[in-house]
C-alpha cells in the first residue's frame, strides 16, 4: 500500500505540538522542586513547636514524592511507549498529556503527603509517556540532518519549562496576597478557595498550573499527522506483534517500585536495615525484569534473530545506564540546591531563592541542551557524553564545596551564588539534548519508541533509588546537604564507564 508522505505543514505542527509537550513537562518536573518545601511544611509540623515544619520529616517526605513521581516517569514511558508502539504516536501522546494535566491541577486539593504523592505518580506516568512519543514521532517525521537540532530543542524546551515554573513563582511572591486574592475572586470563585491558594508561598495556586496542557490535546488530535514510519509498520502487520498482555510485566514492575518506596517510606523502628536493603534489591531485580517484559515478548513474536533481539535488549539496558546517571545526578544532586539554599545566609525569603535559582538553571539548561546536541554532530555522541560527565562530576563537587572559602562553612545567597547555579545548570542539563538524540539513534522503528522510553525513563527508576536515599545520606553528614549531594556527584563516573562500551551512531541513519 503506497501512503501519502507527511508534508512540511505536517511535519512543523507535529514539532510545534511536542515542543509545546516537552515544554509542559518541564513545568510538571519543575513544579514540586518550587513548592515541594511549602506544601510538606504544612502538614508536617515539629512535634515540640507546631509553629515550625519539622525539617527531617519534611526532607524524608521530599525524597519520597520525588521518588514517586519518578517511578510514575518510568512506567509511563515504558507504558505509553508500548501505547505508542501499538496504535500510534499522536493517539498515545494525547492521553498522556491529559493524564498528566488533570494530576497536577487535582495535585491542588491535596490534603496530606501520602495523597500529594500519589497524584504525583499518576501524573507522572504521562508526563513519562510524552517524552518517548514525542521523542519518536519527531525524530520520525524529520529527515535525519536535522536530528541534532531537534534534539537539543526537545531538551531546550524541557528546560524552558523550568524557567516559566520559576517566572510564574517569582511574580506571584512580588505581589501581595491580597492582589492575588482579589484577582481570584475577580473571576467568580468564592473566597476561601482564593484564601485557600494563596497560603503557604502559593504552592496550590502553582500546581494548578499544571492543568493547563490539557488544552494542548485539542491542537494534537486536529492538526497533528502520525508518523509515516509507524504507519508504514503498522500496515506490515508489525504493530500486531504487541500484546495486552505485555502490560502485566510492566504492572508488576511498577508495583516492585513501589513497595521499594514503601520500605523506605516507613519508621526507622518498624523495619531493619537490612531488611530494607535486601527487599530493596529483590524490588530492583524484580523491576527491570517486569519492565523488559513488553519488549522481550514483542521481540519474541517478531521473528527476529536470537541475535538481533539479544542486541536490542542490551541496548535497552545501556539506555538505561547512560540515562540513568544523568537523571541521578539531577534528581539527587541539583535538585536538592532548592532545599539547601533555605539553610544559607541572606535576607532573602525562601521562596524568592528558590524562584531564583530556578530561573538561573532552567536559562543555563536551555543554552546547554541546545549546545550538548549540536556539539555531537562535528564531535561525535561518545566525546560529548563524556566530556559532560567530567565537567559535570567537578561543577557539581564545586558547587556544593564553595561554602569552604566562607566563615562559618556556609556560602552566602546572592547573585554568585545564583550565577553558579546557572553554570551547573547548563552543563548538567545537557544531557537532555544528547539523549533525546542518541537513544532514538539505538533502536528500529517497530521497538524506537519502548525502547527509548524504557532507556530514559528506567533511568527515572534509578535516579528514584538515590533519592530515597537523600535523607540517610542527609543524616549521615548531620543534615549537610553541601556533603551530602557532593557524593551523589559520583555517579557521572559510572557514566564514563558506561560510554566506553556504548556504540558510536554519528553519521548513520537511524535504524528501519
Amino acid at each position: 500500500m503506497n501512503l501519502p508522505a507527511v508534508t512540511s505543514r505536517g511535519r512543523l505542527l507535529a514539532l510545534f505540538a511536542a515542543l509545546l509537550g516537552w515544554m509542559f513537562d518541564g513545568m510538571e518536573m519543575g513544579l514540586f522542586p518550587l513548592v515541594g518545601k511549602d506544601a510538606l511544611g504544612e502538614w508536617l509540623r515539629d512535634p515540640t513547636d507546631s509553629s515550625k515544619p519539622d525539617k527531617a520529616l519534611v526532607d524524608k517526605w521530599y525524597g519520597i514524592v520525588l521518588a514517586c513521581f519518578l517511578v510514575g516517569a518510568a512506567t509511563g514511558g515504558v507504558l505509553f511507549g508500548w501505547l505508542g508502539d501499538k496504535i500510534g504516536r499522536v493517539r498515545a501522546m494525547t492521553i498522556s498529556i491529559l493524564l498528566y494535566s488533570l494530576c497536577s491541577g487535582l495535585s491542588a486539593a491535596s490534603q496530606s503527603p501520602e495523597q500529594l504523592a500519589v497524584l504525583r505518580f499518576f501524573g507522572a506516568l504521562g508526563m513519562g509517556g510524552e517524552w518517548a512519543l514525542g521523542v519518536a514521532l519527531v525524530m520520525e517525521l524529520w529527515p535525519g540532518a536535522s536530528r541534532a537540532l531537534m534534539a537539543g530543542l526537545i531538551g531546550a524546551f524541557g528546560n524552558l519549562g523550568y524557567l516559566i515554573c520559576g517566572a510564574i513563582s517569582l511574580g506571584l511572591n512580588h505581589s501581595t496576597p491580597g492582589q492575588i486574592q482579589s484577582a481570584i475572586t475577580g473571576v467568580g470563585l468564592p473566597d476561601e478557595w482564593a484564601t485557600k491558594l494563596t497560603a503557604n508561598g502559593y504552592w496550590r495556586l502553582l500546581m494548578l498550573v499544571g492543568a493547563v496542557p490539557a488544552l494542548l490535546t485539542m491542537l494534537i488530535r486536529l492538526f497533528v499527522p502520525e508518523s509515516d514510519k509507524w504507519t508504514k509498520e503498522k500496515e506490515a502487520g508489525k504493530a500486531s506483534h504487541w500484546s495486552k498482555r505485555d502490560l502485566l510485566g510492566v504492572l508488576v514492575g511498577c508495583a516492585a517500585a513501589c513497595g521499594v518506596i514503601a520500605l523506605w517510606a516507613l519508621p526507622t523502628e518498624k523495619l531493619d536495615m537490612w531488611v530494607r536493603v535486601v527487599g530493596s534489591l529483590v524490588g530492583l531485580v524484580v523491576v527491570v525484569v517486569g519492565y523488559l517484559y513488553p519488549a522481550r515478548g514483542y521481540l519474541l513474536r517478531s521473528g527476529l534473530s536470537p541475535e538481533a533481539r539479544g542486541v536490542t535488549l542490551r541496548r535497552m539496558l545501556l539506555a538505561a545506564g547512560l540515562s540513568g546517571v544523568a537523571l541521578l545526578g539531577t534528581w539527587a544532586g541539583l535538585m536538592w540546591m532548592y532545599m539547601w539554599v533555605n539553610e544559607l545566609p541572606g535576607e532573602t525569603p525562601n521562596e524568592l531563592r528558590r524562584a531564583w535559582l530556578q530561573v538561573a538553571s532552567s536559562i543555563g539548561a536551555v543554552i546547554g541542551c541546545l549546545v550538548g546536541a549540536l556539539l555531537c554532530a562535528p564531535l561525535g555522541r561518545r566525546p560529548v557524553y563524556a566530556v559532560l560527565c567530567i565537567l559535570s562530576l567537578v561543577l557539581m563537587v564545586a558547587f556544593y564545596q564553595q561554602g569552604r572559602f566562607y566563615e562559618g562553612g556556609k556560602p552566602p545567597y546572592g547573585v554568585t551564588f545564583v550565577l553558579f547555579a546557572g553554570v551547573l545548570g547548563l552543563v548538567s542539563a545537557s544531557f537532555y539534548g544528547w539523549l533525546p538524540l542518541y537513544l532514538p539513534e539505538l533502536f528500529p522503528t517497530a521497538v524506537r519508541a519502548t525502547g527509548q522510553g524504557f532507556g530514559f525513563n528506567f533511568g527515572r527508576i534509578i535516579a528514584a533509588a538515590g533519592n530515597l536515599q537523600m535523607a540517610n545520606l542527609l543524616a549521615a553528614f548531620n543534615k549537610d546537604y553541601s556533603q551530602a549531594c557532593a557524593i551523589v556527584a559520583g555517579v557521572y563516573v559510572v557514566g564514563l564507564l558506561l560510554i566506553a562500551i556504548a556504540p558510536e551512531t554519528k553519521g548513520k541513519p537511524l535504524p528501519e
